[in-house]
């Protein structure tokens, strides 16, 4: 039995951050990180039969061409990932009764759509960049145990060598996508991208303003890696963390992202609004195919 102190469900029954009882979560999954952004994906549903709101976790699910699929937010940063996935997973695969983990398991599939930043001039801005496989440097995952068969150990050595990774910061690893997702939503309109996803959006992105940097030097260094014919094209807060939850949990991820500034060129889209509705409309399409 899990006990309350682990499993935290409100008085309703529902799953405590996300505010959801099983029956109301679809296994197709769109996440966000902005709650607004949840509504921009609904209004474009057929039929929308759940509505939540618990903090910046917002939900929707209902029906796009008769796919049914919820659309949650998830806020910014690696550690909210680690609520959102622990929670989408006791949803299907804890019996919320007994508090036991149900034989038979469910897998979940979840795609990311976010924006993102360039780290080199090929990468241009308003690209749908799909993440292949994401380097992550928070510590979520170093939490858990049986990730040897998730990382790709030889990947992250090439990435610390050639940063000369400072160790107080965190141990680097890598997590691919899952394949098949990533087939699925590849097209002559995306690109393949290697995405870093970083604790912070000021230093731990290299910007500066007041506070100065350990390693002025980072955004150069990133944009120069190389390592079996991948090199670094972007930069955010929550892929590797998805990839590595979802993998550890049996879970399918991928994560979307519309690329709306560049930092090598120094350019920022002229509009933003279509340049998400484009990856919003090519989303859902995708899933309903």
């Amino acid at each position: 039995m899990i006990q309350p102190s682990e499993l935290i469900l409100t008085p309703e029954g529902k799953i405590y951050h996300l505010d959801l009882a099983p029956s109301e979560l679809a296994t197709t999954i769109i996440t966000v990180g902005d709650p607004d952004r949840v509504k921009k994906i609904s209004k474009y549903f057929d039929s929308i039969e759940v509505t939540a709101q618990h903090r910046e976790f917002v939900t929707h699910t209902g029906r796009y061409k008769g796919k049914r699929i919820s659309v949650i937010s998830t806020g910014i940063g690696p550690d909210n990932i680690d609520i959102v996935f622990n929670e989408l997973d006791a949803l299907v695969n804890i019996d919320f009764e007994r508090r036991e983990i149900k034989k038979k398991l469910t897998s979940l599939d979840i795609i990311r759509i976010g924006t993102s930043g360039g780290l080199t001039p090929d990468v241009k801005v308003d690209t749908i960049l799909v993440s292949a496989l994401a380097i992550g440097l928070d510590n979520v995952m170093h939490y858990y145990s049986k990730t040897d068969k998730i990382f790709k150990r030889d990947f992250a050595k090439a990435f610390i060598d050639h940063m000369d990774w400072n160790p107080d910061n965190s141990v680097p690893y890598v997590v691919a996508a899952n394949k098949e997702l990533s087939e699925k939503f590849s097209s002559e309109r995306t690109i393949r991208g290697c995405t870093i996803t970083n604790v912070g959006f000021y230093g731990p992105q290299g910007r500066v303003l007041r506070a100065p940097l350990w390693d002025q030097n980072i955004n150069e260094k990133l944009s120069t890696f190389e390592y079996k014919k991948y090199r670094i094209t972007n930069l955010e807060m929550e892929t590797a963390t998805m990839y590595g939850m979802a993998r550890m949990l049996g879970h399918r991820a991928l994560s979307m992202n519309s690329i709306i500034a560049n930092r090598a060129t120094g350019t920022f889209s002229q509009n933003t609004k279509k340049a998400m509705d484009d990856l919003i409309k090519y989303t859902l399409n995708k899933i309903a195919e």
